[in-house]
């Protein structure tokens, strides 16, 4: 393509090329990369300058093909520490430039040779300011990644389902609920779970939840037990949590009745935090209602203010569906708000032990200015349990 110089990828000399099919007809055309399988998803972008393994894993992403607005991606290769889910999630992976010859002393094997190793197709060497451009004009869409006929591309694209359509969650969520230690997710046998005196027992509810938000709880001393996403309100206060934190995940709040009608029966009885798909929750298990945004809020540089204290973070943000604060309902305040679009970005109750944030305080990859919401959610833990 004029005016781009695309990397090799690792088996260069058999390069095909590859096509990102749009739901409004436009056709762009690239290299492939990654397995040579159609993907299909809807297309976002993410504008966070590294963090590309992190993205790559992040279960929010499921059902959506990424595209990545800063130009080089696959630098500094794949390693094994910087994981955030068991594997991959995005249904397919978008990029400018793909470097095959990363430099990092913990790279293991190349951003293509990952991909492939997993059967998610990429394509490379397209314009993706072009790409960008065009989502923020007319709002994402659904897109299909070929190394086919584009125009069949586009005719399968019309009959395949859309992302507001599936419940993601249910593809993400843990098939059996497990504790976090330094090595990572251990099996949580119901007799260790439940039974005898634990530090602060931290259950996670998982609808698409980061490593990094069980990270950080274990690094405060907590017990951190993952839960998959359709645990009973009664199995869960029956594990005797000091704190029940609702994570993040893929896809429309709306979808998930039975996740919300558990939600509500917790609050009140346990202190509560939620991120970004479980703030979301809160707020709909408590009456209000959700809304899907233009072409959502991902990366690494979105300014939030929280009102009480008037300070402004950066915050990393992956959602694409928002709450109404027309329809809060009374004792839920709004906390934070986006500074970009003025949408809701964090909620506090009066009465009750709750609050949710719509931003990734756990952030990976950074900016890490907002993990002080762990210990802000813990202080209201030992409270409620003094």
């Amino acid at each position: 393509m004029k005016g781009f110089r695309t990397l090799a990828t690792s088996d260069s000399e058999s390069s095909v090329p590859a096509y990102l099919v749009l739901e409004d007809g436009s056709v762009h055309r690239g290299e492939s990369m990654g397995a040579r399988v159609d993907g299909h998803g809807e297309v976002v972008f993410n504008t966070s300058m590294t963090g590309y393994q992190e993205v790559l894993t992040d279960p929010s992403y499921a059902g959506q093909l990424v595209t990545l607005t800063y130009p080089l991606v696959g630098n500094y290769g794949i390693n094994p520490q910087d994981f955030e889910s068991a594997r991959i999630r995005v249904a397919g992976f978008i990029v400018r430039e793909h470097c095959d010859q990363p430099s990092h002393g913990r790279s293991d094997r190349t951003l293509d040779e990952y991909l492939k190793s997993q059967g998610i197709p990429g394509i490379c060497g397209v314009d993706t300011r072009a790409i960008t451009r065009r989502l923020r004009d007319r709002g994402v869409m659904m897109g299909l990644l070929t190394t086919g006929s584009p125009e069949a591309a586009a005719a399968r694209l019309a009959e395949m389902p859309r992302y507001e359509d599936q419940d993601l969650v249910r593809t993400v969520t843990a098939a059996d609920r497990y504790r976090w230690s330094l090595e990572g997710p251990q099996p949580a046998a119901a007799q260790s779970a439940e039974g005898g005196e634990a530090r602060r027992r931290i259950l996670v509810t998982d609808v698409g939840l980061k490593y990094n938000i069980l990270r950080l709880l274990q690094a405060r001393g907590c017990e951190v037990i993952a839960v998959p996403a359709e645990t009973s309100a009664e199995d869960m206060l029956a594990m005797n949590p000091s704190g029940i934190l609702l994570s993040p995940g893929p896809g429309d709040p709306q979808l998930l009745d039975y996740v919300v009608g558990n939600v509500r029966q917790i609050l009140g009885r346990v202190p509560v935090m939620g991120i970004c798909l479980g703030h979301q929750l809160v707020a709909r298990a408590l009456g209000a209602d959700t809304f899907k945004l233009k072409f959502g809020h991902r990366g690494g540089n979105h300014p939030v203010q929280d009102l009480a204290t008037g300070r402004v973070y950066i915050t990393a943000q992956n959602h694409g569906f928002a709450v109404d604060p027309d329809t809060l309902p009374p004792g839920l305040e709004v906390s934070h708000i986006n500074l970009n679009d003025g949408t809701v970005e964090g909620t506090r109750h009066r009465d009750m032990p709750l609050f949710t944030i719509q931003y990734h305080s756990e952030a990976s990859p950074g900016p890490r200015d907002n993990e002080y919401i762990f210990d802000e959610f813990l202080g209201m833990v030992k409270e409620f349990n003094h």
